[in-house]
């Protein structure tokens, strides 16, 4: 790659890290208030457990707005290109976000208020339902074969960037305020900063160019006008791969990151902070060991990498919560790492390894639609089976039993998908001499 090569693919990255963080920080703030707050401004209860729960339905509701959102995202970033929809997504979700921030509470206006948070819930969805698969996918289509896993991976620490930020306030306020005045007026300050960190993220991701993948597609009229038809006639087991090996992958960081959050508060009868912070030291590690992994996807294939992080994630998952239930700071913050390091694994070379599934012309529909419907069966649902269990049980165990049924699931879908370290994403382009390129 020539330095003018990488410095290109530099910028489209960085473009694309920052605008995921931005959505992402949007989306796993709710996740967070979700868990602390929500339940008592918007679904009050004799049981704090019960509030949870309502509070997690609104959660999860965004997840059933996703599918959506990755239908028509990708159906137009299949025909007019990725860099538009990318745009798009970043303003409904900074606006959905920042709306919230203003929001009344049941105690004002009654059950108007749960109603108008479920509504922006799903405003929410739709927009992150069309941001991932064209933020991995405009890295992944200007990115060279050899180091797609690489490249790729960066879009993916958006994720736990996001939940770094958005934990980092929370914890910050939660710090300097009285639970009082946090749950009066405090939790409404991270969801007003949405505002100034979409602006931030506006700027950077216009100077971004279109995928180059995507332009020569269009110049030979190589794209479709049905692309989610074509995908189900086309790619149905594609689909199916990506949505079975999300199943893990999607459980496992719910549950560590928000079920980890209602568990040390309500089952260990540890302050918030306990939690914040595992959460919050966790993430920083996981951010810095994605890319890690993408690289190593580079190197022995996407399967390898992937099937330890499913298989490590299965047996952790018993460790996790022994770990937790020793209420120690610091062996909580251990737990929370190791596991964030192994789902890591699983999420490194996913984007490469997605993407890769797919032909150009409908890419952005596959990788869209097949991811958001893998996180209404598993992440929409994660926190509330989890607090579901464990009120039911009074235990841990079956939460640890339905992680690994997940990482079962997982380890067969990638045992049935190909390996594609290193495939090239112009194999329906044609070049100008008239023949497929490689």
């Amino acid at each position: 790659m020539t330095t003018q090569n990488r410095g290109s693919i530099a910028k489209v990255v960085s473009a694309s890290l920052i605008g995921t963080t931005i959505e992402w920080y949007d989306f796993f703030l709710y996740t967070s208030a979700a868990a602390l707050v929500f339940g008592k401004l918007f679904f009050p209860s004799n049981d704090p457990l019960t509030g949870t729960l309502l509070a997690f339905l609104t959660y999860a509701v965004g997840f059933l707005a996703r599918p959506v959102g990755g239908l028509v995202f990708g159906h137009f970033g299949d025909r007019v290109g990725r860099k538009k929809l990318l745009v798009l997504s970043l303003l409904l979700m900074g606006g959905s976000t920042c709306a919230m921030g203003i929001l009344p509470t049941y105690a004002s206006v009654g059950v108007l208020a749960p109603i108008l948070l479920t509504l922006l819930r799903l405003v929410q969805g739709f927009a992150l339902g069309g941001e991932w698969g064209g933020a991995v996918l405009i890295v992944s289509e200007h990115g060279d074969d050899k180091r797609r896993g690489f490249w790729a991976s960066w879009p993916q620490c958006g994720a736990p960037g996001g939940n770094l930020l958005a934990t980092a306030v929370l914890a910050i306020l939660a710090a300097t305020q009285s639970d009082e005045a946090f749950l009066g007026w405090g939790w409404r300050i991270p969801f007003l900063l949405s505002g100034v960190l979409v602006v931030i993220g506006l700027w950077i991701r216009l100077a971004v160019s279109e995928s180059p993948v995507f332009l020569a597609a269009q110049k030979n009229n190589t794209t479709t006008h049905a692309p989610v038809v074509e995908v189900f006639r086309k790619s149905w087991r594609a689909v199916l791969i990506t949505i079975g090996s999300r199943m893990a992958e999607n459980v496992s960081y719910y549950v560590i990151t928000a079920f980890i959050l209602v568990y040390v508060t309500t089952g260990l009868s540890l302050p918030k902070s306990a939690g914040l912070n595992a959460v919050l030291i966790g993430s920083a590690v996981h951010f810095v060991t994605i890319p890690l992994w993408g690289k190593l996807s580079d190197r022995i294939g996407r399967r390898p990498v992937y099937l330890f992080g499913a298989i490590g994630m299965a047996v952790w998952s018993f460790v996790f919560f022994a770990m937790l239930d020793t209420k120690n700071s610091a062996v909580i913050i251990l737990a929370a790492t190791i596991g964030l390091v192994l789902h890591g694994a699983m999420y490194g070379p996913q984007a490469a390894f997605f993407s890769e599934q797919f032909p150009t012309r409908v890419r952005y529909t596959g990788l869209s639609v097949g991811g958001q419907l893998s996180s209404i069966a598993a992440g929409a649902v994660a926190p509330l089976i989890a607090v579901a269990l464990f009120k039911e049980f009074g235990s841990t165990v079956p939460v640890s039993l339905y992680v690994v049924a997940m990482c079962a699931l997982t380890v067969i879908a990638l045992l049935a998908a190909r390996e594609t370290k290193g495939e090239s994403l112009h194999s329906e382009v044609l070049t100008e001499r008239g023949h497929v390129s490689a």
